[in-house]
């Protein structure tokens, strides 16, 4: 397994913000992981990605614990967190060989940073300083960052956040196309995301898995209901309402 986590447990205070939860990801598998406001997605992304520490219970990427093996865990995992921080002063592809050479990519950097910059549609907006994009093409380097080194599980956060609908699509066939060869964890309250790129779904919450099933079987298991009224049942919210529940 790619993601494996067991007993999983994030306390802040009195307050368990993931608790005890437990699942594994294969290589090739595109998941989406869901849940409303507060519910621990962000959490447990974060010590997937060796950002924060469990309280207990251990995380393993690629059959390392991650509690143990931080960078080597790191060189593994590309992570687009929600927030996308970037260097607004830098230019895209400066960043980009900057960051290359934080992953010790060596001769690889140069051919690296082009296909990134060729895949995510970043050619025309290449020499330009990152603080002078707009949101969606700043979204585009973080993903550009994120997939640089060639790591075995993408972990994104919101990834097609601020793109135009057009951009949406082009996003989405290269999470698919990396899919195919890695492990992607895909956060995001946008369901026709979760339809168009997840294999199977997660759904947390309040700090616990509610469920963990293939698309096809979720929805077999809830006739005459749309995705989001399925989630909107298993986390207890009022299948009519129109509101974003599912978001960060």
């Amino acid at each position: 397994m790619s993601v494996k986590v067991q007993q999983l447990t994030k306390v802040y205070g009195e307050q368990i913000a993931v608790n005890a939860i437990q699942f594994e990801i294969a290589k090739g598998e595109i998941v989406g992981f869901l849940g409303p406001n507060g519910a621990g997605k962000s959490t447990t992304m974060k010590i997937i990605s060796g950002y924060i520490p469990p309280t207990s219970g251990q995380a393993f990427v690629c059959g390392l614990d991650v509690s143990e093996n931080e960078l080597a865990i790191k060189s593994r995992i590309g992570y687009l967190p929600e927030s996308n921080p970037l260097y607004h002063d830098m230019y895209v592809r400066e960043y980009l060989e900057f960051l290359a050479g934080v992953h010790k990519l060596g001769s690889k950097s140069a051919s690296r940073v082009d296909e990134m910059i060729l895949q995510t549609g970043l050619s025309k907006e290449s020499k330009k300083k990152i603080g002078e994009l707009s949101k969606g093409y700043k979204q585009r380097v973080g993903i550009a960052q994120a997939m640089l080194h060639d790591p075995e599980v993408l972990i994104l956060d919101e990834p097609t956040s601020g793109l135009d609908p057009n951009q949406i699509v082009e996003i989405r066939e290269l999470i698919r196309h990396f899919g195919k060869e890695k492990t992607v964890i895909l956060s995001t309250h946008i369901m026709q995301e979760v339809e168009a790129m997840c294999d199977r779904v997660i759904l947390i919450n309040q700090g616990s898995i509610v469920a963990d099933q293939s698309l096809p079987n979720l929805k077999q298991n809830y006739p005459g209901l749309s995705l989001e009224q399925i989630f909107r049942q298993l986390t207890g919210l009022p299948i009519e309402s129109k509101s974003e529940v599912l978001a960060d």
